[in-house]
């Protein structure tokens, strides 16, 4: 069983409001769920950054000026 949508009021720049009103008509979905798959891909996104910064947990760190330092020793700056 799906769970109930939840209402929530959210306000858009004026110019996102039509854009978002015009992809609602040109797509035949509404404006909620066009928000929810944009939500629900921005949140997918996360989760893959958060587990790339879990997987590097443990590498060692550079300080900047060592990365410069082998750039430049690399010959790529």
């Amino acid at each position: 069983m799906e769970t109930p949508a939840k209402r929530a009021t959210v306000y858009f720049d004026p110019i996102i409001h039509k854009a978002l009103k015009l992809k609602s008509i040109e797509t035949s979905r509404s404006i909620s769920e066009l928000v929810n798959t944009a939500v629900k891909e921005a949140l997918a996104e996360d989760a893959e950054d958060i587990t790339a910064f879990e997987e590097r947990a443990n590498e060692p760190l550079i300080s900047f000026s060592e990365m410069v330092k082998r750039l430049k020793n690399d010959g790529r700056i």
